[in-house]
C-alpha cells in the first residue's frame, strides 16, 4: 500500500511540473532530501523516481516562457567555479574508476542545484521551498522523536536507508539545520494550530538529535541555539525558554547518552575521534602532495599507505572541510570556504536592509534563520563527510532568490521618484505649451 501511494504522488505530480518548472525544482527537493521511496516496502524503493523528475522538470523548463538564466551572484558564480574546479581533479584522481562513479553522482546533484536556482524565483516559491525542506526532514524528525519518547533514549535514531542523512551522525545534523526554518515558518504562520504544530515538531526533531548519540549534532546544536538567541530580538524571553526546557532534554537522556557525551573532552581515548584525526592529517598531506587533491574516493587503504599517519587506520574523512582537501586539493577547500562564506555576506546583505522593514520582514527572517542553519552545518560538518549533501546548496539558492526579490523591490523604490518627477515635468511641459 505505501508503494502505491508513493507512486501515485509522485506520478500526480507531473502534470504540474510541465505547467511550471518550479514545481518540478521542488518536487526534486521533496525526493533528493526526504527519499519517500525508501519508506515504501516492495517495488517503489526501487523506482527511479529522481531520474523520472528530473527528466520532465529539464523538458518543463525548455518548453516554459518564464526566465531561464541562471542568477550570475556571487553565491552562484563560486558554485560555478567548484564545480568545474571538481571537474579538473577527477580526471586526475588517483581512484579513477570510483572516483568516476562518485562525480557521476556529484554532478546530477550540482546539475539540479542549478536547475533550482534557476526556477526558484518569486517568493510563493521560496516559502514552498522552505516548506518542502521543513515537511521532509520533520517527518524523521517527528518519527525519531517520538521513539526517543517510547524508547526512554535508550536506542539510537537513525535516518532512511541508503540515503545522505541514513547515518545517525549525518542524520542528526540535518535535522539540527532544520530547526531555524522551522522556527521562520513558525513566526510566520498566522494559524495558531499550525504554529502549534510546528513547535512540536521543533521540539521533537531536537530531541531525534540527541536520541542519535551524536556528538557532533551536541556541539552543533549548542552552537546554533546560541547565535539564535544571539540574534533574537527578544532575548529575555527566549534565553529563558532555554534555560528552562534544556536541562529537561538532557534529564530525560539516560546514563549511557550522557557517558557517550562526556567523551568529548576525553577524545584521545576515543578510537573513533582518533581514527579521524589520522583521516585528517591523511588529507593534509595528500594536499601538500598534490595541488589537485586526490580526487573523489580517496579513503583507501592504498592511499593511506601513502599519506596517513597511521595507514592501518582507513576512515572516511569525517569532515567536509578534510574532505574538500584530500579530494580538490588546497584549492578546492577556498572554493568551498568561499562558497560559504559568500552565502553568509549575501544572508548579512539581506538583512542589513530588511531588517527594520515591515514588507521585507519575511525576507530578513528567512535569511537570518538560514545563518543560523549554515553556523549549524559548519559546526556539525565539522565531523562528517557531508561534502556534496543537497540541502545546504539548497539554503543557498533560497538566499540567491530572496537578495534577487529585495534587490528588486529596492530599485522598483529608488526608480518610483524618478518616474513621478519625469511624469510632473512632462505635465508642466504641455501645459506651458498650451493646446
Amino acid at each position: 500500500m505505501r508503494d502505491i501511494l508513493i507512486t501515485l504522488a509522485i506520478f500526480a505530480s507531473l502534470p504540474l511540473i510541465l505547467k511550471r518548472p518550479a514545481i518540478g525544482g521542488l518536487m526534486w527537493v521533496l525526493v533528493s532530501v526526504m527519499n519517500p521511496h525508501s519508506q515504501g516496502w516492495g517495488y517503489a524503493t526501487r523506482m527511479p523516481f529522481a531520474f523520472i523528475i528530473a527528466v520532465v522538470t529539464m523538458f518543463s523548463l525548455l518548453l516554459s516562457r518564464e526566465p531561464k538564466h541562471l542568477p550570475l551572484t556571487p553565491v552562484s558564480l563560486t558554485l560555478i567555479v567548484f564545480v568545474l574546479w571538481m571537474n579538473v581533479t577527477t580526471p586526475l584522481a588517483l581512484q579513477p574508476a570510483a572516483s568516476y562513479v562518485q562525480w557521476n553522482k556529484v554532478m546530477k546533484i550540482m546539475l539540479m542545484t542549478f536547475v533550482v536556482l534557476m526556477v526558484i524565483r518569486s517568493r510563493r516559491d521560496i516559502q514552498r521551498l522552505i516548506w518542502v525542506l521543513v515537511i521532509s526532514l520533520g517527518f524523521y524528525g517527528v518519527k525519531g522523536g517520538i521513539f526517543t519518547l517510547r524508547s526512554g533514549g535508550t536506542e539510537r535514531v537513525w535516518g532512511p536507508a541508503d540515503s545522505f542523512i541514513g547515518d545517525n551522525n549525518a542524520f542528526a545534523l540535518a535535522l539540527i539545520v532544520t530547526i531555524p526554518l522551522m522556527y521562520y515558518l513558525y513566526q510566520h504562520s498566522a494559524n495558531k494550530w499550525l504554529r502549534r504544530g510546528l513547535g512540536a515538531m521543533m521540539a521533537l526533531s531536537a530531541l531525534s538529535a540527541l536520541g542519535s548519540y551524536s556528538r557532533g549534532a551536541l556541539l552543533a546544536i549548542a552552537v546554533m541555539t546560541l547565535f539564535m538567541w544571539w540574534r533574537s530580538g527578544r532575548k529575555l524571553a527566549l534565553g529563558s525558554l532555554l534555560v528552562c526546557c534544556a536541562p529537561l532534554f538532557f534529564l530525560f537522556m539516560p546514563q549511557r547518552w550522557a557517558e557517550r557525551m562526556d567523551t568529548i573532552g576525553n577524545y584521545q581515548a576515543d578510537d573513533s575521534a582518533m581514527g579521524r584525526i589520522n583521516a585528517w592529517r591523511m588529507a593534509y598531506n595528500l594536499a601538500q602532495d598534490r595541488l589537485f587533491g586526490g580526487g573523489f574516493e580517496v579513503s583507501v587503504p592504498s592511499v593511506f599507505a601513502r599519506y596517513a599517519p597511521n595507514p592501518n587506520d582507513v576512515h572516511a574523512a569525517h569532515s567536509i572541510y578534510f574532505q574538500a582537501l584530500g579530494e580538490h586539493g588546497f584549492i578546492g577547500l577556498a572554493l568551498y570556504l568561499a562558497l560559504g562564506i559568500a552565502t553568509w555576506r549575501s544572508a548579512s546583505w539581506i538583512v542589513q536592509r530588511a531588517g527594520q522593514r515591515a514588507d521585507l520582514a519575511w525576507a530578513g527572517g528567512l535569511a537570518t534563520m538560514i545563518q543560523a542553519s549554515i553556523v549549524g552545518f559548519a559546526v556539525g560538518g565539522a565531523f562528517l563527510s557531508l561534502l556534496y549533501f543537497d540541502l545546504p546548496y539548497y539554503l543557498m539558492a533560497a538566499i540567491v532568490a530572496t537578495r534577487a526579490l529585495v534587490e528588486q523591490q529596492l530599485r522598483d523604490e529608488a526608480a518610483a521618484p524618478q518616474a513621478i518627477g519625469a511624469a510632473r515635468a512632462t505635465a508642466r511641459t504641455r501645459a506651458a505649451a498650451g493646446p
